[in-house]
């Protein structure tokens, strides 16, 4: 049985997948701002260098998997959260634990968003992340803007975040290490919960054709299930890939794309 380290599982998403694999027989540590096997704060980089070592000096011969799943949504908390914990809380967690994963040849998840396809985000923004991940100037950049528009960061976030693992994958995987992303859908998690109205207005006008007449929220496990099969071993053939799983949404609205 393998190691499997999750960040941001005490809760949705990443409690149901730490849950799935810990059925699974496997080791699973949360790294969590509370409730997790090691607390840290993976907003700073204070956070993410106390998190790193712990996790090199409990685990100097390896791990199997790294799922970085931690990250806030828009519309109640300031942008620089949303940018400091979905980006940099995903890539430099990432490639701060790439050593132990290619010891194990071990393969790395990230979670995006279906939001990605939709259009809400700013290229700019994305482009920033990608292309100049400076990260105490892009917060100053985004210190003062409103919170109320923040899920065009949120969806920004992960746009760049899909990208990196686009751009990064190949050179993990000839080094031994596979990197992919999931992309869900609306999921029935706290973090939805903080939905603006006008939100969830949008999110309840694109019907989810698995969940057709229904409530338009998916379950965790749905994406749970997905992610503990990215990151083991069966999926050992699939490295590059922004694995969309939100019931159908995005080949509803984007029908024609197929690349």
């Amino acid at each position: 049985m393998g190691v499997y380290v999750i960040t941001g599982a005490s809760s949705g998403i990443g409690a149901k997948t730490a849950e799935v694999l810990k059925e699974r027989g496997h080791e699973v540590v949360n790294i969590d701002l509370k409730d997790g096997d090691i607390e840290a704060n993976l907003a700073t980089r204070e956070g993410r260098d106390f998190a790193l070592k712990e996790l090199h000096d409990r685990y100097p011969d390896g791990i199997d998997a790294m799922i970085c799943n931690a990250g806030v949504s828009g519309g109640k908390v300031p942008i620089s959260l949303i940018v400091s914990l979905n980006y940099f809380g995903s890539t430099e967690m990432a490639q701060g634990v790439f050593d132990l994963l290619q010891k194990k040849r071990g393969s790395c998840v990230i979670t995006s968003s279906n939001s990605i396809a939709q259009g809400a985000m700013r290229m700019d923004v994305a482009g920033l992340l990608n292309n100049h991940p400076d990260e105490k100037r892009i917060v100053a950049l985004v210190k003062d803007v409103d919170p109320a528009v923040g899920h065009v960061y949120y969806a920004s976030t992960k746009y760049a975040l899909a990208r990196w693992v686009r751009r990064m994958s190949p050179e993990w995987g000839s080094r031994g290490v596979r990197l992919n992303a999931v992309a869900p859908g609306n999921v029935r998690t706290p973090m939805t919960k903080n939905m603006l109205p006008e939100q969830r207005r949008s999110m309840e006008a694109i019907p989810v054709p698995t969940h057709f007449g229904e409530e338009p929220l998916m379950e965790p496990i749905e994406i749970a299930n997905a992610m503990a099969f990215l990151a083991s071993p069966e999926a050992c053939g699939i490295n590059g890939v922004v694995l969309f799983v939100d019931g159908g949404t995005d080949a509803l609205v984007n029908s024609e794309k197929v690349y």
